[in-house]
Parts: C-alpha cells; sequence; structure tokens
C-alpha cells in the first residue's frame, strides 16, 4: 500500500479522522506507555485538580495527528520527522476528537512536507502545531 508521493501533493491538502475517547483507550494508552498519572486514571484524584474530572492524556490526541499522517495525508511511506505541538485544552472521556493536518509548504528539493496539524473537540483547538515529513518521489 503506498500513499501519496511527493508530486501528488499541493498546498492546502488536507485530510482528517475522528475518534471519540474512550475509557479503554485511557487505559491502553496508559499500558503501553507507562504513563499512569493519576490524572488520567484516579476520578477521586482528578476530581482534586483544576481539572475537576480525569482527562486524556496529551499524547493520545497527537497520536491521532500520526494516524492521519501514516495513513491518510500523505499516507503510507511517508516518514515523520518533525512534530512541535502545544496543548490548549483537556479532552475528556467521551469527546469526539478531529484530527486534521493540512499541508502547508513542500520541500521538492529535500522530498519533505510541512503541515499544520490541529485537533479539536467542539470546534476548538485541543492541540496544535506543526509537522514535517519526508515523502517519496514517484519512481523515474
Amino acid at each position: 500500500m503506498q500513499g501519496k508521493f511527493l508530486e501528488e501533493l499541493s498546498v492546502g491538502q488536507s485530510a482528517e479522522l475522528v475518534r471519540t475517547v474512550g475509557e479503554a483507550d485511557i487505559i491502553a494508552f496508559a499500558e503501553v506507555t507507562g504513563d499512569t498519572n493519576p490524572v488520567h486514571l484516579d476520578a477521586d484524584y482528578a476530581a482534586t485538580t483544576s481539572f475537576g474530572q480525569r482527562i486524556a492524556h496529551g499524547m493520545l490526541s497527537a497520536g491521532y495527528i500520526s494516524a492521519v499522517l501514516g495513513t491518510q495525508l500523505p499516507g503510507p511511506g511517508a516518514v515523520y520527522l518533525t512534530q512541535a505541538l502545544r496543548f490548549r485544552r483537556p479532552v475528556k472521556i467521551g469527546d469526539a476528537v478531529t484530527a486534521i493536518v493540512t499541508v502547508t509548504e513542500i520541500n521538492e528539493a529535500k522530498a519533505q512536507v510541512t503541515l499544520s496539524t490541529v485537533c479539536k473537540v467542539n470546534g476548538k483547538a485541543v492541540v496544535d502545531g506543526e509537522a514535517t515529513v519526508m515523502v517519496p518521489r514517484k519512481a523515474a
């Protein structure tokens, strides 16, 4: 399976996916990463924080960005080089997170593409940033 080649990309192209964060997602993320911060896993502890309830790991939302880059735009064959992130708002259990990536720059000489990356809940950014990926060229 091959994603888009460098020659098939243009500034402004965009792709997105929507995932609803569930209890099982948070538990699985904690198990896989070892991030067992109680703000994610312990309702009693989380109630004492400024959030007032459990929240999802910020990097879970970042993972949704990775999913868009690796499966849709540019898709299979793309290689992550950099990702800058700003965590804007908490994501709660039951929130539908929309991850959106948009091509902002194409460096043909290096076969690299820069994309704006954002995750939104109810139209508000919860995570935003910028990614750079290396993209395969079409065979000559």
